[in-house]
């Protein structure tokens, strides 16, 4: 199977640069409106929530591309794959491919809703610690570029279902034993968590030496993903190095010079103003020049770069607008209630992530005081913003705007209490376009087929 990964792209056009201050993490296109609203995109935020209705997430169209691009600067001649679990729809996978990304998938579900979108399947990387056969059925019958091996398990069952007289590019996905992330249930590149395997006790070197034994799958390159949320270099730097120590043993035991590095994602953003994030355009020159030397210390090729960016493309882009349904004040709390909750952002209940809502479509009259913006769902953990600085008049009817929601937020919402998952809405120019509906009470009943 002769099926190289995307070409990487010269460098783009820089994106405008952020702004400071409370819409430092908003969109580049984000504007004040003279009435207390926002316009993201060109599109005021009162007007798309009357429009389509709330809770309603939007993306910014021109913020995806830009941050596309960015990553093309960064990371000149390197393989830029986008994340598809950050965020999958069929728009998101044209606005990838048309940027220059490929894709990396953890399902046949991405999987196949990516190509039959148009996505060219020898551009997309097939992830996955526990990979179903029909996971991999579906990435062999639809020609994927790479997959890559989690388990030592994984590489007879896929060499068997490699069909006779071809051959399957693989990877090995390389626990390096360092500990990088913003939360314990993010971090995957140490031994003790259920991805990769181990460098340190030997694990990956077995897995490779049983790979270049079978004659159906080609061995291309080695994988590594540390978590999410870093937001420092020297995670990665390190990481490298551990890499490159084991592309060196490989050469040496087996004579054999892998040509590829995937160093993963795992890119940290801000989600409110004066968060740390990591330096994208910083990152790439530092983890270029650190696999040279140390490819030149080793003796061996440079092999060629791949990144896999997710949350870092998507999730600035995004905002959810809620509506407030009830304003209780109990002891020295206040609770502003609205019409999502962790049915469509389970985040904040997972790994305790805090954003900055704000309210839209009016001015506040009264000075801002903290407040928790709580779901509708019969949970106590159901909050999606605490200690939230909001007016002290808000009140039923109130819009409110969360920003840095494109990622993870519809890709990890569930059927919880049975209230539908929100549509996206994508901006740009002025317009705004449905790209996913909004999942209806007939979606829900169409499912149910117990009578």
């Amino acid at each position: 199977m002769v099926t190289p990964l995307i070409p990487g792209t010269g460098p783009r056009t820089p994106r405008t640069p952020r702004r400071d201050g409370a819409l430092s993490v908003w969109p580049a296109s984000t504007v004040p409106l003279d009435d207390g609203d926002l316009a993201v995109g060109g599109v005021s935020l009162t007007e798309l929530a009357d429009r389509f209705g709330t809770p309603v997430y939007l993306l910014d169209e021109a913020e995806v591309r830009a941050r596309c691009r960015a990553y093309h600067d960064a990371f000149p001649g390197a393989a830029v794959l986008y994340a598809a679990k950050a965020f999958l729809c069929r728009a998101m996978a044209h606005w990838a491919e048309e940027e220059g990304l490929g894709l990396d998938v953890c399902s046949a579900g991405e999987l196949e809703l990516a190509v039959t979108t148009g996505f060219p399947p020898e551009h997309i990387v097939l992830h996955g610690n526990a990979k179903s056969p029909y996971d991999l059925q579906a990435a062999l019958r639809l020609g994927v570029g790479r997959i890559v091996i989690d388990s030592p398990s994984e590489i007879a069952r896929l060499a068997v279902a490699v069909p006779e007289g071809s051959r399957q590019k693989v990877m090995v996905r390389v626990a390096p034993g360092i500990a990088a992330g913003g939360h314990a249930k993010v971090r995957t590149g140490t031994d003790d968590q259920k991805f990769g395997l181990s460098l340190t006790d030997g694990s990956a070197h077995h897995a490779i030496a049983r790979i270049l034994d079978q004659p159906r799958l080609e061995l291309v390159g080695l994988h590594c993903h540390l978590g999410s949320q870093i937001a420092s270099a020297k995670p990665y730097l390190a990481a490298v190095r551990r890499m490159v120590g084991l592309l060196a043993r490989v050469r040496d035991q087996h004579g054999v010079a892998l040509s590829e590095l995937d160093m993963g994602g795992g890119h940290g953003i801000a989600y409110r103003p004066g968060e740390p994030a990591l330096d994208i355009a910083a990152l790439g020159p530092r983890l270029r020049a650190e696999l040279a030397d140390s490819c030149a210390a080793a003796g061996l090729p440079v092999p060629r770069l791949i990144i896999e960016p997710g949350r870092a493309v998507v999730g600035p882009a995004g905002v959810a607008l809620y509506r407030v349904l009830a304003v209780k004040r109990t002891g020295h709390r206040t609770f502003v209630a609205v019409d999502g909750g962790m049915s469509d952002n389970p985040r904040p209940a997972l790994y305790g992530v805090r954003y900055a809502p704000r309210l839209v479509g009016r001015a506040g009259t009264v000075p801002l005081a903290p407040a928790t913006v709580a779901g509708r769902h019969c949970e106590a953990g159901d909050v999606l913003a605490g200690e939230a600085e909001l007016p002290g008049d808000i009140r039923p009817g109130d819009l409110l705007a969360v920003p840095v929601a494109g990622a993870y937020h519809l890709s990890m919402a569930s059927g919880y209490n049975l209230v539908g998952r929100p549509p996206v809405v994508a901006v740009a120019d002025g317009r705004a376009r449905l790209l996913v509906r909004r999942e209806s009470l007939d979606d829900i009943r169409g499912r149910d087929v117990g009578l």
